[in-house]
């Protein structure tokens, strides 16, 4: 019985509990509503934790690896963001992301999608 507290001792150090320390997309809008060419849109994107939207980066990749830096907007929900996508001519595209969680860590995504005729 002696050694109780030195087995308690050694469970609270080695616990651990869940903290995430990247903002990682867990959804967004582009799965279920693809963007039709020639009409400007938004993007939501699901973080599974609160992001500093004012330090965080998306670029629109196009053609050639074009990079054109797009405006966001934080969603309605904690850990949303709304991205601002202009009219674009069908073909091939990806999101580049360079997301801030509150934290403070930085994560880096593409997400790629198609714009539909």
């Amino acid at each position: 019985m002696k050694l109780l507290p030195y087995l308690n001792l050694v469970l609270l150090f080695c616990y651990q509990p869940s903290v995430y320390a990247h903002a990682v997309v867990t959804d967004y809008s582009l799965k279920i509503a693809p963007i039709h060419a020639n009409q400007a849109d938004k993007v939501s994107l699901s973080f599974n934790s609160k992001i500093e939207l004012g330090l965080s980066q998306v670029f629109l990749v196009s053609k050639g690896d074009q990079l054109t830096p797009l405006e966001t907007a934080q969603g309605d929900k904690q850990g949303q963001m709304m991205i601002a996508i202009p009219a674009l001519a069908s073909g091939d595209y990806a999101l580049k992301l360079k997301v801030f969680a509150a934290d403070g860590h930085l994560t880096e995504d593409v997400i790629h999608f198609t714009v539909v005729p």
